[in-house]
């Protein structure tokens, strides 16, 4: 008989958390890091986005997340704590976890403009 192995986070945290750490993976990606199904980390990310828990950027063909880490855990004997909290206690610093699409001159230019 095979023994069940069992985790602390659930899937959307173990992937929020590889966001947090790799803001401009692909879900094939994370995926393969998470040992997760593509689809299923596609089905999470859009969870994490509908919570407002994440928002994409494109940049350039790919995406990149930005984690709004003042938002409070969603259980209801965590809500006091918040996502940033918990992905800077296993080690995603604040500002890997802010991180933002950087611009390139021209957009830059344009927005200015």
């Amino acid at each position: 008989m095979i023994k069940r192995q069992w985790t602390f986070f659930s899937n959307h945290g173990i992937v929020l958390a590889y966001i947090a750490k790799s803001p401009r993976s692909t879900a094939q990606e994370i995926a393969q890091e998470t040992f997760l199904s593509v689809r299923g980390v596609q089905q999470i990310i859009s969870d994490l986005e509908r919570g407002n828990y994440i928002a994409k950027h494109r940049n350039g063909r790919c995406n990149q997340y930005t984690i709004h880490r003042q938002l409070p855990l969603r259980h209801r004997l965590m809500s006091d704590h918040t996502i940033g909290e918990v992905l800077q206690s296993i080690g995603c610093k604040p500002e890997e976890v802010r991180e933002i699409p950087a611009m390139d001159k021209n957009q830059d230019q344009i927005k200015r403009g």
